[in-house]
């Protein structure tokens, strides 16, 4: 490999904005790079997670004119932590409306982690407005990949964090985690919702990077990143993101044309490579970067490195 590339230097927005989606909902954006440059949008994880301003940094400046969003109910999105009015449909329905509001025809969607699930689910629903896709951590929200990670699978690497997850739960309500945390995050009583949602916020913090991240820690652990993070995220877990099982990777054939750039880490918990694997078979127009000793952060070197790579090749098409 030749030398890895990393993050463009720190940038800060030249537009800023609340985008009023309905139901109550107030969404903030920001653009990033050169406006009427190539068109870009980029799609957090969690759910929950919200955007930072190393996001920022995925694109070249002079290249890109780049949308960045916090999705509803998280980072500077209001209300905080809001459940009601909150799915993917609704997510899809966000992006196309910031679409339209600055007069994109089309662009490059850019999503890691649930990003990489909620890109899937807007490109398979608006095909025509989508230049390219940047996937990274694919997760397909399939009953096998919930259960892998919230039931029994990386608990079996993680003896010591899954004992710390399931400490705020019963062992009479073991059987179904989701469920059991989802009772939890929606309590009455803000120091049970706090309790269950640094606990949940951890698990993903402290397992998403192939070594110990202090940061990660740190970041997971704060109330109220947590509070927004856990709730949003088990709130469409435990629906399965209203997808249909296996939705994403059966409608795949409807990505034929549009070039893609597909990374995942080998020792990615959260996010089992399978179903990387199964989205580059099913979509030929894309490629896949297995990238050994890397876990699912973005932030991961070889990680890192591809994703760059694939924002330098893409933004000389337009």
């Amino acid at each position: 490999m030749s030398e890895l590339r990393n993050l463009y230097p720190e940038i800060e927005p030249f537009e800023t904005g609340m985008l009023d989606v309905g139901d109550g909902h107030m969404v903030y954006w920001e653009r990033v790079g050169t406006k009427g440059a190539k068109p870009a949008v980029f799609l957090h994880g969690g759910p929950g997670g919200g955007i930072s301003a190393a996001h920022r940094r995925l694109f070249d400046p002079a290249r890109y004119d780049v949308v960045l969003f916090d999705q509803r109910g998280c980072g500077r999105s209001t209300p905080h932590a809001e459940l009601e009015a909150n799915t993917t449909w609704h997510l899809v329905a966000d992006i196309e409306r910031l679409r339209e509001k600055l007069g994109f025809g089309k662009w490059l969607v850019f999503g890691g982690s649930w990003g990489s699930t909620l890109a899937l689910a807007y490109a398979e629903t608006h095909p025509e407005r989508v230049s390219e896709l940047v996937l990274r951590g694919v997760y397909t929200l399939t009953k096998a990949e919930l259960d892998w990670y919230y039931q029994r699978g990386v608990s079996e690497m993680f003896p010591d964090k899954w004992e710390r997850f399931l400490a705020p739960i019963p062992q009479t309500e073991r059987g179904d985690l989701m469920t059991a945390y989802r009772k939890r995050l929606t309590s009455d009583d803000r120091a049970t919702r706090i309790e269950a949602a640094r606990a949940w916020s951890l698990w993903e913090g402290e397992t998403i990077t192939l070594l110990p991240d202090p940061a990660m820690t740190e970041q997971h652990g704060g109330d109220e990143f947590a509070l927004a993070f856990a709730r949003i995220e088990n709130h469409f877990f435990v629906h399965a993101g209203w997808l249909e099982e296996g939705q994403l990777i059966r409608d795949a054939h409807k990505l034929a044309g549009i070039p893609g750039t597909i990374v995942h880490g080998r020792y990615d918990m959260p996010c089992p490579a399978r179903y990387a694997w199964e989205l580059a078979k099913a979509w030929p127009d894309a490629t896949l970067h297995l990238v050994e000793g890397a876990g699912h952060a973005f932030s991961e070197p070889g990680i890192l490195h591809h994703l760059v790579e694939a924002t330098d090749r893409f933004g000389g098409m337009r």
